[in-house]
């Protein structure tokens, strides 16, 4: 019986493969991936950073860091971000690539681009100027947002309903 021979290459773990492109500074997959479902739970059950740090005993910059893999989150922060947000601690591991066990029983996370948002530099630059403000004058700065959104969402509609009642160009008759 003849062994076939590996390459080192093909045993690599996905890890050495990442530290070898040199991403030593850069957050690793996993840590961003953890970061990301726990700014996805914390969103779907409407809870705001300052709220969900203030329950775990943390700033809200230390949980931005968690959000965004600038800090790695421990495993006794896991569990307790996950108690307070009710979820078990496996549920910032589904779907992340490899993760066999979640992977199989897991559905595709919704892509969510309102967590790309206030994970960005703008976004965060926008959150903390609402915060700012006085409770109720960011309740009137939310409705004017609001109230700008469902117009655009009218003009688009009346856009569409335009567009689709003109004739296409190879429609036309010519006389």
């Amino acid at each position: 019986m003849q062994h076939q021979k590996t390459s080192p290459e093909s045993r690599r773990t996905r890890f050495e493969v990442w530290a070898r492109a040199g991403a030593e500074n850069a957050p690793h997959p996993a840590d961003q991936h953890v970061g990301r479902q726990i700014a996805i739970v914390r969103v779907q059950s409407d809870v705001s950073q300052a709220q969900l740090a203030r329950s775990i005993g943390i700033s809200f910059q230390q949980l931005q860091k968690y959000e965004n893999a600038r800090n790695r989150v421990s495993a006794s922060m896991l569990y307790e971000i996950g108690r307070s947000l009710d979820v078990p601690v496996s549920r910032f591991f589904e779907g992340l690539p490899g993760n066999d066990e979640t992977s199989r029983n897991a559905s595709p996370l919704p892509v969510d681009e309102r967590i790309d948002f206030i994970a960005s530099a703008e976004g965060r630059r926008l959150i903390e100027g609402l915060m700012e403000l006085p409770p109720r004058v960011r309740t009137r700065v939310a409705a004017v947002i609001a109230a700008l959104g469902e117009e655009l969402v009218g003009l688009d509609a009346d856009r569409d309903t335009t567009a689709m009642d003109d004739p296409m160009p190879g429609d036309r008759k010519t006389a």
